[in-house]
């Protein structure tokens, strides 16, 4: 394990999509706890992840689909891409690598590419289907990773190897829909390892962090080899092949709870992470109410830390790039408490 990882304590997530032009999901428990009182069918129906809005969209009766009938009537996600898209222009990436900095985190992980499939850089691989309407024409994440290491941050790539609805797999409405919306064709498989290896080329992420799963047939040992040949102090998570990482048979450098603070019983390094409030992208339906206070958010930095695990706390930027002014002061709040006790050096 890199010592920079090993001892970094405290990353900052950012999760900024197209969804974050209509923000809104139902406020509530996370889906792990709407699936423990109500099932997966619940969880998904009312999930209160803003990043999910196409897929709740495609449900039908659920909150969001209700609200988008009510709103926007019928409206396709794709204006909201075209608009999100249009919006990157106006973007600055110094004030983010600023306010992370102060913040006293040690690393960043941006959304390259969430399961939308909308790309924060001008990929040569492009959609299929979508073309490069899909993808952005400024190279957000060259430009993002620039700033944060100029800050004296590191920088990791956040990419939805498991997802892409551009490929098909909507609605998801239970755990066997979620595995089944994993592309398995050779199509998907060249389209995700091309951007992999591009995001590697380009931008040398410190950290590879995917999610939700990959394709089956994928080489994720040639993967992640030309990846430490590229930048061997790099890490790479656990949610390529979840059961794979799980059992050993698959290589990860660390595990990854959600919404949790519990610790890998194996005794391997691990990650949390989780938003300020109940989503990760932004949604305008939260109040401070529903954000945690910087007290509480000190507290659980000071405990997944001291059992020896990360924070990978999350920010979502409206649509037009500003950082909420609740999430902002928190980070500020936890910068100040940081400047006082310390984290270990790495």
């Amino acid at each position: 394990m890199p010592a920079w990882f090993d001892r970094a304590g405290f990353g900052i997530f950012v999760h900024w999509t197209a969804a974050s032009v209509p923000a809104f999901a139902p406020v509530g428990p996370s889906p792990f706890e709407l699936a423990a009182s109500g099932g997966w069918e619940r969880a998904f129906a009312e999930s209160p992840y803003v990043e999910w809005y196409q897929n709740a969209l495609a449900i039908e009766g659920s909150p969001v689909q209700r609200h988008h009938r009510e709103t926007y009537g019928d409206l396709s996600y794709d204006a909201f891409v075209e608009q999100f898209l249009g919006g990157l222009a106006t973007w600055d990436p110094a004030p983010w690598a600023e306010l992370f900095a102060a913040a006293g985190a040690r690393y960043v992980v941006l959304v390259t590419k969430h399961h939308d499939g909308v790309l924060l850089w001008p990929s040569t691989t492009v959609n299929p289907f979508r073309g490069t309407t899909w993808q952005s024409s400024r190279d957000v994440v060259g430009e993002f990773a620039a700033a944060v290491r100029s800050a004296g941050l590191r920088f990791g790539a956040y990419y939805s190897g498991g997802l892409d609805w551009t490929f098909g797999g909507l609605p998801i409405t239970d755990v066997h829909a979620l595995i089944t919306a994993i592309p398995q064709t050779a199509q998907y498989q060249r389209y995700a390892d091309a951007h992999w290896r591009e995001l590697i080329d380009r931008y040398e992420p410190d950290i590879l962090w995917n999610d939700i799963g990959y394709p089956a047939a994928a080489d994720l040992e040639a993967l992640f080899g030309e990846y430490y040949a590229r930048v061997p102090e790099g890490v790479v998570n656990n949610r390529f092949d979840f059961i794979g990482q799980t059992s050993g048979t698959v290589h990860c450098d660390f595990v990854t709870p959600e919404y949790s603070t519990d610790a890998d019983p194996t005794g391997r390094r691990w990650e949390t992470c989780r938003g300020i409030g109940t989503s990760f992208g932004y949604n305008r339906q939260e109040t401070e109410d529903d954000y945690l206070s910087t007290d509480e958010l000190v507290a659980m930095l000071a405990d997944v830390t001291g059992r020896g695990g990360n924070l990978l706390l999350n920010v979502g930027p409206m649509a037009d790039g500003t950082i909420p002014g609740g999430q902002a002061e928190r980070l500020r709040g936890i910068g100040a408490w940081l400047r006082d006790h310390p984290l270990p050096a790495p």
